[in-house]
Formats: C-alpha cells, structure tokens, sequence
C-alpha cells in the first residue's frame, strides 16, 4: 500500500512551499508568547505584556482575513512581500522600543501594525486547493497541514519561551521576525506553485464571511478554538494545584500530540462519508473526550484524559477546512480558509479569558466545564448547518 503523504509531495513544488510555509508560520506560535515573555521580564508588569499581546492578536484576527481577501484579487506575489515586510519592520521597532525603554504607546503601536502578519497557513493551503483541487489527495494535504499547524504549536512556543530566558528577554521575538522574514521570502519566490488570480468579476463581490458555510464554520471553530485554549489555562492551574507545577508543559504537549498523532492518520485514510457528515462525527467525538477531564484526580491521569481530549481537533480542523475548500468560490479561498483561522483565533483569546475567571472564581478543575460547554456549542452549531454545509458550492457573495 503506498504512502499517500509521500504521493502529495511528488507534485512539483509541494515540497519547496510546504517548507517555507512551515518557517513563515512559526511566528503564529511564538510572536504572542514572546512579547509576554519578554515584557514580563524588562518590564515586570504582566498586565502590560498581556495587553500588548492581546492587542496584535486581535488585531491580526480581524486583519489577516481583509490581507487574505486582497491576496485572491492581487495573487499572493503582490501581497505577501509588502505585508510581511511591515509586520517585520514593525516587530523590530517592537524589540527595539523594549530594549531602549520608549514610551508605552510605543509598545502599542509596534505591535498594531505588526499585526500586518498575512495568513500562512491560508496561503499554503490555496497553494494545494491549486495542486490538487477536486482530488483525494487534497484531504490528505490537509491532514498533513494540520499536523504541521500542531508542530508550530507545540515547538513555537516552547522555543520562544526557552529563547528568552536562557539567552535574552528579546531572544524570543528576534527568532519569530527571522522566521518571519526568511519564511515569507521563500514561499513568496516559488513563484510556479502560487495560485492563478480569478478574474476580477469572480472575486469582486463581498466578503467570504457573507457566505452562510463560512459563518457556520467559522463560528464552530470559535468554540472549537476555546476548547484548545481552555485546556492549556486549567491544565497550568490544575498542576499547580496538584503540586506539580512544572508538568503543565509536558502534559500540554501531550495534548497536542495527540491531535498530531490522530490527523496524520486521518489524513492517510479514503473517508467517503460527505464533510459536513465527518465534521458532525468529529464533533460528537469532541465532546464526548472532553467529560473525563472533569473526572481527573492526578497528574498522571490528567495527562491521559488531555491525550485523549485531543484526538478529534485535527479531524475537526481538516473536515473544516475541506468544507471550506468545497463549499467557498475559488475566487474566495484564501479569505475564507483565513475566517476560519481567524474564528480558532477569537476562540482561543474567548476560552482563555472565560476559563480563567472560572478557574478564579470556583477552581481549576471547574474550567474543564468551558470545554464541555464549548464543545457542546460548536456541535450545535454544525447539526443546525448540516443542509446548509451539504449544499454545492456556493455562488460569489
């Protein structure tokens, strides 16, 4: 039986831009939690650094699907370089109004227009719709992209955390720029495998959000993107309530290894269920591995119940954007996968703030609830949408 991820990569170009791909989105990961890391330790105010944080997050959530839009009009080649490079400009004006100690405002605003940041792992993804669009190996690119999407995670944050307290506060952010900049340039020179713009009239109506499928996984994926979130701040809290403080990060990447583990799976096998049915089942699924993380009593058992948590977001994450994929005009690709992007995004800003103050306000234990209610959200969301999600694809907005 041969390797289906080894017949994805034998297309021309597949492997050159699903490596630089991989670099240019690591920023996603470590960008964030460097600027906490090093604000926290030049600054000593966690308030500031979370604020500041906060502030390109939210703000590259809602810019990135508008950069996205631009891109399916302008190609890729138009838009990637000059965006990229104000999101670099503006990261170095970030580190060095750190190390140099300008106003606050400044802080701000560097990081405001860092928020340029485009959306790689849309951009990637429009680049294998262009490979292998209405074939199976599409899923299975998917399925490899997602898997890639949990290595950022996993390996971006721990690199950038260890970068700035073993080397220097700023160490963190200057990686996340390098990539950033490398990353870009690289996927940006390949220029074979880039998209072919539409023509203008298909891509000259509205938004890919005024598109019913791309507002119902969107906002599916918020909850779904809480979910992910929610484990990590009641993971950090419950160990520390357990007296293990230190196994938060261990067991955190359990969790995202077993969505790792389970996408590269899935992506090997011929599902021929329709989407909106996989997604449903994926879902149920969700929600079903979420109610042993009220039960947990031990670190140990913690870790169990996470790896077990984890093991349908990968399915979710590709049955979604396959939806996408099917569902949206080619026209309006790279602007809805980036919606749905964006939705995990909001999700994930959501269930942190949420799970947090349950977790302050009845303990750690009780902010597993979030996920459950989050889970159970997002299952409601795509059961009511399933006539929509079955629908061909839908006409321009």
């Amino acid at each position: 039986m041969s390797n289906p991820y080894r017949e994805i990569f034998r297309a021309p170009g597949t492997k050159g831009f699903a490596a630089a791909a991989f670099v240019a989105r690591l920023p996603i990961a470590m960008a964030p939690i460097g600027i906490v890391t090093m604000l926290s330790q030049t600054h000593g105010e966690y308030w500031l650094a979370g604020a500041v944080a906060a502030a390109f997050a939210l703000t590259n959530a809602f810019a990135a699907p508008q950069i996205s839009r631009l891109v399916d009009r302008f190609g890729q080649g138009r838009l990637l370089a000059p965006t990229a490079a104000v999101s670099v400009v503006a990261f170095i004006a970030l580190i060095l109004a750190t190390r140099l100690h300008w106003p606050t405002w400044t802080l701000f605003a560097s990081a405001l227009l860092a928020a340029a940041m485009p959306s790689i792992p849309a951009m990637v993804r429009a680049r294998w719709t262009e490979v292998f669009r209405d074939r199976p190996e599409l899923h299975t690119a998917f399925a490899f992209e997602s898997a890639a999407d949990e290595l950022v995670y996993i390996a971006g944050a721990s690199v950038s955390v260890g970068l700035s307290v073993a080397v220097f506060p700023e160490a963190g952010l200057v990686a996340s720029t390098l990539f950033l900049a490398a990353g870009v340039t690289a996927f940006v020179l390949q220029r074979g495998s880039e998209p072919k713009v539409q023509s203008a009239e298909a891509g000259a109506g509205g938004s890919a959000i005024a598109l019913r499928p791309v507002q119902i996984v969107t906002a599916a994926l918020v909850f779904v993107g809480a979910i992910f979130a929610t484990a990590e701040v009641s993971t950090v809290a419950l160990t520390r309530e357990l007296g293990q403080p230190d196994a938060a990060s261990l067991v955190i990447g359990v969790y995202a290894t077993g969505s790792f583990v389970v996408g590269l799976v899935v992506g090997a096998l011929a599902l021929k269920a329709p989407l909106q049915r996989q997604l449903l089942a994926a879902l149920i699924v969700l929600l079903l591995t979420t109610l042993p993380l009220l039960l947990v009593g031990s670190v140990l058992a913690l870790a169990a119940a996470i790896f077990l948590s984890g093991v349908a977001i990968s399915p979710t994450f590709i049955t979604a954007f396959g939806l996408i994929e099917r569902r949206v005009p080619a026209a309006a690709l790279t602007e809805g996968v980036t919606w749905v992007m964006t939705g995990i995004g909001i999700g994930m800003a959501l269930g942190a703030f949420v799970s947090g103050w349950v977790v302050d306000s009845f303990g750690p234990r009780s902010g597993f609830w979030v996920s459950v209610a989050a889970a159970s959200l997002a299952l409601l969301t795509v059961t009511a949408g399933q006539r929509v999600l079955g629908e061909a694809r839908a006409p321009a907005a």
